[in-house]
């Protein structure tokens, strides 16, 4: 398995580019790679030439993160505006604003079934769980803060959410805190199974096997990667390579490699066998706050492709094989 470099936009966006996701194909198009900026915009890209196809705009702060829902249709930004903006991929038409109050909204992901749409709350220390039928909340999954904490005790300002990840199968969800711990949610049940160890800095990104739904692996600023099983509570395997904070990190299709992005401004290649880096690009100059690999699917579509995105303006596409 390898990276090898395709193209690179630079000044792709007017200031950082800290949020890139996929928009899965559809049957009138192909699959689309989606940024989001410190410019307030998002923009959609061709996959393989990124060109430019599209500037969505309509937030008033920086956009911290990007999400598409799985029928390609749909997609979510959200900001430091504290709005969550619901837009149709192909038109850009508002399907809806979700508001929350300021510092309660960053990581996003849709349920893999499409149903539901996962906010981190940041500091409310929760997981939103917004209908996608209806736009309203259905339930607010929270995390446990410190026991009894004095008034005068910081800690509990450390519960705050950072990113979210959900199971293949929809019944896990997973969250990352900026004091390194990470729930597990059975959803369904709205309840917490149980807290997973093994970082002590920020947890900035998570992501679950497609291949294995037990196990979930989560980029740190203590500069690992960890690979969890999930279900068992236990830390399977801790990888180094890394100088400096893990700001991404995504899962290949194939399951068989994962992709992290950093602020020591590379993007390593892992292989999951070797437990290992095998590879690093440095394309970026500066830190790479985020890193994706394009979902199967699509007509003609076979290669593999990973995207990077970078405080640098610049926009990076790999060939994955």
């Amino acid at each position: 398995m390898k990276l090898a470099g395709l193209k690179s936009i630079e000044n792709a966006h007017e200031d950082s580019v800290w949020a890139a996701t996929w928009v899965p194909a559809t049957e009138d198009r192909p699959s689309l790679l989606l940024t989001g900026s410190l410019d307030e915009t998002v923009k959609l890209w061709r996959a393989d030439e990124l060109d430019l196809v599209r500037t969505n705009t309509g937030h008033s702060l920086g956009v911290a993160a990007v999400a598409a829902h799985p029928s390609g249709i749909i997609a979510a930004s959200s900001s430091l505006d504290s709005f969550v903006r619901i837009f149709d991929v192909d038109t850009n038409a508002t399907i809806a604003v979700l508001e929350a109050p300021p510092s309660e909204v960053w990581g996003m992901q849709f349920e893999p079934m499409g149903t539901i749409l996962a906010v981190a709350g940041g500091s409310s220390a929760s997981v939103k769980l917004w209908d996608t039928a209806s736009w309203r909340i259905l339930s607010t999954l929270s995390i446990p803060r410190p026991e009894a904490p004095k008034p005068s005790d910081k800690t509990s300002s450390k519960k705050f959410v950072l990113s979210v990840a959900w199971s293949p199968n929809g019944k896990r969800l997973a969250c990352g805190s900026m004091d390194g711990t990470i729930c597990v949610f059975d959803v369904e049940r709205s309840k917490l199974l149980h807290q997973l160890e093994g970082h002590n800095m920020p947890v900035r990104s998570l992501v679950f096997s497609p291949v294995d739904p037990r196990v979930l692996f989560s980029g740190s600023d203590d500069g690992h990667v960890n690979m969890h099983d999930a279900e068992g509570k236990t830390l399977v395997g801790s990888m180094s390579g890394h100088t400096s904070w893990v700001l991404s990190v995504d899962a290949s299709p194939d399951g068989g490699a994962i992709a992290t992005g950093s602020s020591d401004r590379t993007v390593r290649l892992w292989d999951l066998k070797m437990r290992a880096a095998i590879q690093t690009m440095s394309n970026h100059n500066d830190q790479v706050w985020s890193v994706a690999f394009r979902p199967p699917g699509g007509t003609g579509v076979r290669a593999g492709r990973l995207a990077s995105v970078s405080d640098d303006k610049s926009v990076s596409l790999y060939d994955y094989s």
